[in-house]
């Protein structure tokens, strides 16, 4: 039963996930926080990490990652084909139609139509990983925030990160690695 419930959670994640990646974290989140909760808010900024630092897109890592975790190997491939079916299917699809009826203005009209949606589920998912990156605790709301569960070295390292890739173009895997450096002498120690 575990199976049928991480391929079809996958599933709906993979089949919702316009706009790659980053807009599908709350989808993920969403499965994987509050319908089953599978990991903690902790676990799913690990999740988070790690599907960013490995090669391949975040929602194959992401559900290899909570397969595992739920039912190990086998659990890691099923929400791994879950999340690659409906991608598959609908590419195929739309590949056929997109060649057929490329030029018809209800096409070009639906594909600018997508694209403050996937921008806003980017923002969303952005958004999350601040608040969770900014607050020493869990569950912070802003009616429930105290000047004292804000961490002040984790903004210090968002705005000089920020400040590092904008202003001087820095490469962003030397940030992440400067970041995990500073990170290890600052929370490790």
């Amino acid at each position: 039963m575990i199976y049928l419930q991480i391929f079809w959670s996958f599933f709906q994640i993979g089949l919702f996930s316009i706009g790659g990646g980053y807009a599908a974290l709350p989808l993920i989140e969403h499965q994987v926080l509050e319908i089953h909760k599978w990991l903690t808010l902790g676990e799913f900024a690990d999740l988070l990490t790690i599907s960013q630092m490995t090669p391949g897109p975040i929602a194959l890592n992401a559900s290899t990652f909570v397969g595992t975790k739920v039912a190990g190997l086998p659990g890691a491939i099923i929400a791994t084909v879950g999340c690659v079916t409906p991608s598959c299917i609908i590419v195929i699809t739309l590949a056929y139609f997109y060649f057929k009826y490329k030029n018809l203005s209800t096409i070009q009209g639906i594909l600018k139509g997508l694209r403050p949606a996937v921008v806003s589920l980017i923002a969303s998912a952005g958004l999350s990983i601040l608040l969770l990156a900014v607050f020493k605790t869990e569950g912070v709301t802003l009616t429930t925030m105290n000047l004292s569960d804000i961490n002040f070295i984790s903004i210090a390292m968002v705005a000089a990160g920020v400040v590092v890739l904008r202003k001087f173009k820095m490469d962003p895997i030397k940030v992440m690695i400067a970041a995990g450096i500073v990170g290890i002498f600052i929370y490790g120690i």
